[in-house]
């Protein structure tokens, strides 16, 4: 289920609120300029589906995004409890950083966290199939995909190096959280 609790950042252990309705929350994230959506993501897909047929089965809502804001490419980011890379992915960007772009994931399946720190708050936004989150430029935050990850998402991209993280050296992350599964 998609959640949205808010934490005073000096304070991970009691959420100030917690969100489930999903008006509350786009309301919520806009306050800090993030915007989320929710998008049909009931197109027939198998668990195997290869990226060239997500991205085809989504593309009428991928080309509009497009044109919004100047995306000149999508690709699909799919991991799954037994991938071989599962452990290193989580890692990655599990510590506090910012991108040069945009980062816009579209949820077709399965869940992730997006911590965003903003205004002396943590924003631990699960999100689920069907959720679209877009997140500015320079917009700190980390993203954790849980110790058995299990998601598809559509990524969209300005430009071609906009997805490398600039990491801020603060240990906030070790403080927070961490995301377990959506269930």
């Amino acid at each position: 289920m998609t959640t949205l609790s808010v934490y005073a950042e000096q304070q991970p252990q009691q959420p100030l609120g917690v969100y489930t309705e999903f008006a509350a929350i786009r309301d919520q994230l806009a306050q800090i300029g993030v915007e989320f959506e929710r998008w049909d993501a009931s197109r027939p897909l198998s668990a195997t589906a290869e990226p060239d047929e997500v991205i085809a089965a989504y593309r009428d809502s991928i080309d509009r995004l497009n044109a919004k804001y100047g995306f000149v490419s999508v690709d699909v980011v799919s991991m799954h409890p037994d991938h071989p890379q599962a452990e290193t992915a989580r890692g990655k960007f599990l510590s506090e950083h910012t991108h040069d772009d945009f980062e816009t994931r579209f949820f077709v399946d399965g869940a992730g966290a997006f911590y965003i720190r903003a205004g002396g708050k943590v924003f631990l936004t699960v999100c689920t199939k069907g959720d679209l989150i877009n997140l500015p430029a320079n917009v700190t935050h980390w993203f954790d995909m849980g110790p058995r990850p299990d998601f598809k998402a559509i990524r969209f991209f300005r430009i071609p190096e906009g997805w490398v993280g600039h990491f801020t050296g603060d240990a906030i992350a070790e403080r927070f959280p961490k995301f377990a599964s959506a269930a």
